[in-house]
């Protein structure tokens, strides 16, 4: 194709991803939904699984081979924006305060999904077109415990912000709970990408580097970033040199993970942690938040379903596979996180919620496991699995949490005030 054929199907495609984007996000919406859930059936339903089914060659004359690597990098810049966006949003000191308290709930949460993880790999494994052939059954088994672990953390907090939970002994734990499953799901899958197909060497040059650049960026760069902070916070604006510097500041903590064997969104999403917060933090989210949401992002879900093949699941042994990992996910990650409640001291229905709130994975399931896809630990079947699990478990967050806590909701109480402000901007970014 020629540059200006080149421009025109790219053009069509935007077009097409956003006018699909804000009208799923609104049908979302109007049944109760967050947003984020029909943008990621949007992406689903433009690929192969819906519109290239019934209209297979227009689905091809617009996303066609040769604009891929146009949208692949739009995608690619949109999830290492959000993960900036989610770091930004991190609240490290509900996350110290309330560690200790939501221990129980997190080990709980990471534990069992991991041991479910493990044993469903002794079947898997012996299943074609999921895994790669040359993976281990240690890859294996820590890949499949961390995509089920995951929670969607930023939808999490959306759901929490929405119902005036932030306060609450319940909002509190199941945020703290959140990100510690997080943190321990991300870390495991940089341990599987470093050791997957590179050889001792480059695993522990991922594992070593990643250490020392997390630790700098946990440690350090905090420091080293406060004055630009004080400037902001004394003049009120973000000049556009200082938009810049913050972006390269980006782009460089992504090449870095990227040139240590880990993947770029882990350079954003620590660069967002460091971040010293204030009036930085909450006018980088500003300039940045709409573009990333509502351009980029859908992006990405388009990209993601342009390579989900639902129809691999008419095959009643692959759709069999699909029940019973959906099944395992759901009850692994909720039961658990459920008992780790009820024996921490939480009424039933408090336990109940909490156990409903974690087992929603969405969007930061469908990122491990494109980064899965990418670096070649799952084939096609697993990812397209995989993604409707993501779909199904965002889907029932919900109404499930509605049905056992939200109709019964005690009168919220008002956060503490001496505790720093818990960032709204959390309900723009999920």
């Amino acid at each position: 194709m020629t540059n200006m054929e080149l421009a025109w199907a790219f053009t069509q495609q935007l077009v097409l991803i956003l006018v699909a984007a804000q009208l799923f996000g609104y049908l979302a919406k109007f049944i109760g939904q967050p947003r984020v859930v029909g943008e990621m059936i949007a992406g689903v339903v433009l690929g192969p699984s819906l519109f290239g089914l019934f209209m297979p060659e227009l689905q091809k004359s617009i996303f066609v081979a040769d604009t891929m690597p146009i949208l692949y990098i739009g995608a690619q810049i949109g999830v290492g924006l959000y993960m900036f966006l989610v770091g930004l949003e991190f609240n490290t000191q509900l996350f110290k305060q309330q560690a200790r308290s939501a221990i129980g709930v997190s080990l709980a949460g990471m534990i069992v999904p991991f041991i479910v993880g493990a044993l469903l790999c002794l079947w898997l494994l012996d299943q074609p077109g999921l895994f790669a052939p040359n993976i281990s059954y240690a890859n294996a088994a820590l890949f499949m415990g961390a995509a089920i672990a995951i929670t969607a953390f930023p939808m999490l907090a959306r759901i929490i912000y929405e119902r005036k939970l932030a306060g609450t002994a319940l909002g509190t734990l199941a945020l703290a709970a959140g990100a510690i499953d997080d943190a321990a799901a991300w870390i495991v899958l940089a341990v599987v990408l470093a050791s997957f197909g590179g050889g001792t060497i480059l695993a522990i040059k991922a594992v070593i580097g990643g250490t020392i650049y997390a630790s700098f960026m946990l440690i350090k760069a905090r420091a080293w970033l406060q004055p630009l902070a004080d400037k902001v916070e004394t003049s009120g604006v973000l000049t556009a040199p200082q938009l810049a510097l913050v972006l390269v500041l980006w782009a460089a903590s992504a090449y870095s993970m990227e040139w240590v064997g880990l993947h770029a969104v882990f350079g954003g999403f620590l660069l967002g942690i460091a971040m010293p917060r204030g009036k930085l933090t909450e006018l980088i989210n500003t300039k940045l938040n709409k573009i990333t949401v509502f351009l980029l992002l859908p992006m990405f879900f388009t990209y993601s379903g342009l390579k989900t093949q639902l129809d691999v699941l008419g095959s009643w042994q692959v759709l069999s596979i699909a029940l019973v990992i959906l099944a395992a996910s759901i009850f692994a990650k909720g039961i658990a996180c459920w008992a780790a409640a009820r024996m921490g001291g939480a009424d039933n229905r408090t336990a109940m919620a909490v156990g409903a709130l974690m087992n929603s994975r969405g969007l930061m399931e469908l990122i491990i496991i494109n980064i899965a896809l990418s670096y070649g630990v799952i084939q096609q079947g697993l990812f397209s699995i995989m993604v409707l699990m993501a779909i199904v478990t965002t889907l029932m967050a919900t109404p499930l949490f509605q049905l056992v806590y939200g109709r019964h909701m005690p009168k919220p109480q008002q956060p503490d005030q001496q505790d720093p402000p818990l960032d709204a901007t959390a309900l723009k970014v999920s």
